[in-house]
């Protein structure tokens, strides 16, 4: 369906104009006919009932981390979203446990809508939402997690909620080599990443046909996360 020219001022934002990046706020002018659960950006596939795996490292700890994409929606800001479950371990116990909504545009960029997340103890129990949001709630704006059209220079915000979760990225290659336990992928996408909210720096990895296959922390907590296994299940 053709966007409206709402949905296109929002979009402009997107593109590089006289040469240089644009920064990406997304605004609350949503038309929810423009959106889909079929998300299939190569940078970002999320496909229902895959899962992917990773392990690494974070401060000296064994981590790991499922994204399992489900095939359960919800209805924000009158858009239908893919729900993704993300939980982290830490020395194998389950420490964060995450529900994430995105959905894909006409124009094949990926879009984050919120997140609801727990931070557990050792026993399970909550002992913090910090960094939960979703948008249309107390004023925060969906942001865009993954371009349909990525280019070097491209900086865009990822999620809007004031004080609670402004997460930037910014496009630095299009070209890199990158060996991960799953496998060596050329032309792989560069961005970093960072956020007005603490000190941190994490460089991401992705690969065409794939999506995200490692991060590197090189300010703020040490962390690195590598892709081990795809896993899909009927």
């Amino acid at each position: 369906m053709k966007a409206t020219s709402s949905f296109n001022k929002t979009l402009l934002a997107l593109t590089l104009t006289a040469g240089m990046a644009a920064t990406v706020l997304a605004d609350n002018n949503i038309n929810p006919q423009n959106f889909s659960t079929t998300i299939d950006n190569p940078f970002f596939p999320l496909v229902p009932n895959t899962t992917y795996v990773y392990v690494g490292t974070t401060e000296g700890s064994v981590a790991r981390d499922e994204f399992a994409v489900t095939r359960r929606t919800k209805l924000i800001l009158g858009v239908t979203c893919r729900e993704v479950r993300d939980r982290g371990y830490v020395d194998g116990v389950l420490t964060e446990d995450t529900l994430d909504w995105f959905a894909q545009d006409t124009e094949g960029n990926v879009w984050y809508f919120g997140e609801d997340t727990k931070e557990l103890d050792a026993n399970g129990n909550v002992i913090s939402t910090e960094g939960s949001w979703q948008a249309g709630v107390d004023g925060a704006q969906p942001g865009v997690i993954m371009k349909a059209k990525p280019r070097v220079g491209d900086t865009y915000q990822q999620e809007f909620s004031a004080g609670v979760a402004e997460d930037m990225a910014t496009v630095l290659a299009l070209n890199k080599t990158v060996n991960v336990p799953f496998g060596t992928f050329k032309g792989c996408l560069e961005t970093e990443e960072i956020t007005p909210l603490k000190v941190g720096e994490i460089n991401r990895f992705y690969a065409s046909g794939v999506g995200f296959i490692q991060s590197v922390a090189l300010k703020g907590d040490r962390e690195r996360l590598e892709l081990v296994t795809i896993l899909q299940t009927k």
